[in-house]
């Protein structure tokens, strides 16, 4: 996909997962983690600072509707000093390897929280445009060889027209 993005938003915050909840009696549910709110609400507001920043530039900006290709890269933190518990025995294991981080948060309960965040900000009409994911992933703190990894805990989310699924744009 050579066009650039509709709209890059970065965020900066604890990715926080949504979607496991617990019954807290009354038929009452409740999230069980306590990183879903803020990171929502951060979400919320870089989207909407973006949307801003644009608008101020005199550029336009419209509610994305109809089909979207949708790229997210979550930093999560910094990576572990030592060895994962689920590195294969009889592979060679140092402090200076770097790995990609298998561990929760579920990054399916990533995706969803960011997803509705984005909705509630007004980027896209639903999160149900969206068709297709270039790129999902989860990186460490300053992760060497993703150009995506920050400085800090948050996500890079990018967002194109799909529309030209054939590549012809």
């Amino acid at each position: 996909m050579t066009s650039p993005p509709l709209i890059t938003i970065t965020v900066y915050g604890t990715p926080g997962s949504q979607g496991s909840k617990k019954h807290v009696g009354k038929g009452r549910m409740v999230e069980q983690t306590k990183t879903v709110k803020p990171w929502r609400q951060d979400v919320r507001q870089a989207a909407m600072d973006e949307i801003d920043r644009r608008i101020a530039a005199g550029e336009d900006f419209t509610r994305l509707d109809g089909p979207i290709i949708a790229e997210m890269v979550f930093t999560m933190g910094d990576k572990p000093s030592g060895r994962p518990t689920w590195w294969p025995t009889g592979v060679r294991w140092s402090k200076t390897l770097w790995w990609l981080p298998a561990s929760a948060p579920d990054i399916s309960k990533l995706l969803r929280s960011t997803e509705d965040a984005l909705t509630q900000a007004g980027v896209w009409k639903d999160d149900a445009r969206v068709v297709r994911y270039r790129d999902l992933a989860k990186v460490y703190v300053g992760q060497p060889g993703e150009p995506d990894a920050l400085r800090v805990p948050g996500a890079v989310i990018r967002l194109w027209s799909g529309l030209a699924l054939d590549g012809a744009e």
